[in-house]
């Protein structure tokens, strides 16, 4: 799986290499799960942790309007280039996960991407995520999990423990994410479990679940 991108005055030499690889050399099996975690959603959307944007040309034309949530100034600029060619209306704001401005049951759907392996506290942001979706709304996440796998879950720790974590934000790959959106009461309707890195070097995060949950 490629993460979602990692910007900030401590960015790692290692982060830097895998934001420039990916320019040179884009995910195309990444952007095809993108462009699945967001098809068919339709109305007001709520991306959080939207990095530089690079979902946003796979939003589909039954969307009526983004807001994306980026906490780097950086990421938002990057961000907000891409929002002038996307195929929907976005708008490209600062804010964090666990303190959004929306107001409660403001929007039909909320996106997250590789996010809920960084905040610092998942079920904080989930509770947010929940707050300011419409009864029924939608869930759409794609994000990078622990193995189901014990042998591989070694490999995990052993490289969150030694330079992942460290190196890439916060970013811990042996969450149970799926646990957690299960936790705060959102109901999984899709999942699939897949395993997909676009480089060795990112291997340890290639567990993956991809789907849709309802609040």
């Amino acid at each position: 799986m490629s993460a979602a991108p990692l910007y900030g005055p401590r960015q790692s030499w290692f982060a830097r290499y895998l934001e420039d690889r990916e320019r040179r050399r884009p995910d195309q099996k990444g952007r095809e799960l993108r462009r699945r975690a967001l098809d068919g959603l339709t109305g007001r959307v709520l991306e959080v942790g939207s990095g530089d944007g690079r979902s946003f040309e796979h939003y589909p034309d039954g969307v009526e309007h983004v807001l994306a949530v980026e906490p780097d100034a950086t990421a938002r600029s990057a961000a907000l280039e891409r929002a002038r060619q996307a195929p929907v209306p976005i708008d490209v704001v600062d804010g964090d996960a666990e303190s959004l401005t929306a107001a409660d049951g403001s929007v039909d759907a909320v996106v997250v991407m590789g996010l809920l392996c960084s905040v610092p506290d998942p079920g904080a942001a989930l509770r947010e995520l929940r707050r300011v979706l419409r009864p029924g709304g939608e869930l759409r996440f794609w994000e990078h999990v622990r193995s189901e796998h014990a042998p591989f879950r070694a490999v995990q720790r052993a490289g969150d423990k030694l330079f992942w974590t460290r190196s890439l934000g916060g970013c811990e790959t042996t969450r149970d994410t799926l646990g957690a959106i299960t936790n705060e009461g959102f109901e999984v309707e899709t999942l699939e479990r897949g395993f997909h890195s676009s480089s060795w070097l990112t291997i340890t995060c290639a567990p993956y679940i991809l789907g849709t949950g309802r609040r």
